[in-house]
């Protein structure tokens, strides 16, 4: 497993080292050892998998503490742009986004420490998005960022997206108060 870092701290791509034949293919999407080299402490307690069609987006979420969570994420089939926007007010990089292609193809995932928020927008019908997510969700913690607040600058590669209505109501980064 190769960790890529990112410009922003503890923000890590993650490249399985893929083996393949004539079969097909396998990788190891996790070790706790890895993670460790990298001094991650990632206890996974809940696994979570999304089904999304063409053009939706979802995002930007986190869940505050003392219930927030680090996540393991990426797609199964399909690809996603995947974002993760640095929420944390001591860091260099608060407010600063980070985003790449996740697809069935690159197998590429994205280590989402806590005090970030993440989404997603789709690129292809029938796309799989799986987390391993540090910490159980729990409804009364969850946040959202308002996905198209255009001081965040994200270009999210669609026009129209198909989005929830708890989306649609996120928060302008501008009046956030973070927590972490």
């Amino acid at each position: 497993m190769e960790f890529i870092e990112t410009p922003l701290k503890d923000l890590f791509i993650i490249k399985p080292k893929v083996f393949e034949d004539a079969r097909g293919h396998f990788f190891e999407s996790f070790t706790t050892k890895s993670f460790l080299e990298k001094n991650i402490k990632a206890d996974f307690v809940q696994d979570n998998q999304s089904l999304s069609q063409k053009g939706v987006l979802r995002g930007l979420h986190f869940q505050s503490p003392p219930h927030s969570q680090g996540k393991l994420v990426r797609v199964i089939k399909g690809a996603v742009l995947d974002v993760a926007l640095d929420i944390r007010k001591n860091s260099a990089t608060y407010g600063q986004h980070f985003a790449i292609e996740l697809n069935e193809e690159n197998k590429t995932m994205l280590w989402i420490p806590e005090g970030f928020a993440h989404g997603f927008s789709t690129l292809e019908n029938n796309t799989i998005f799986s987390y391993k997510c540090t910490n159980y969700y729990f409804k009364e913690s969850e946040g959202c960022v308002l996905w198209n607040d255009t001081s965040l600058g994200i270009n999210w590669n669609i026009e129209n997206p198909n989005i929830s209505e708890k989306d649609k109501h996120g928060v302008l980064f501008s009046n956030f108060i973070s927590p972490f």
